[in-house]
């Protein structure tokens, strides 16, 4: 049986969110832009799970999580 590939990735939850930006700046990859000024948003594709973006977030509202591949 073949192992499940996981990989990580960066969630934002969005209720908490207050747009600050700091996530945005500090992505290495470009994968965080914050949507008209309501929340940080996520791109999928673009996101390696590096955890840049929650270390630097002020409110601790983006985790790091395993998702399947």
């Amino acid at each position: 049986m073949a192992a499940i590939k996981q990989k990580r990735r960066a969630f934002v939850e969005q209720s908490d969110c207050v747009a600050c930006g700091c996530c945005a700046k500090i992505c290495p990859l470009g994968a965080i832009h914050v949507f008209k000024g309501i929340a940080a948003q996520v791109n999928a594709e673009k996101c390696v799970g590096c955890g840049k973006c929650a270390k630097e977030c002020p409110t601790s509202v983006i985790t790091i999580e395993e998702v399947r591949a």
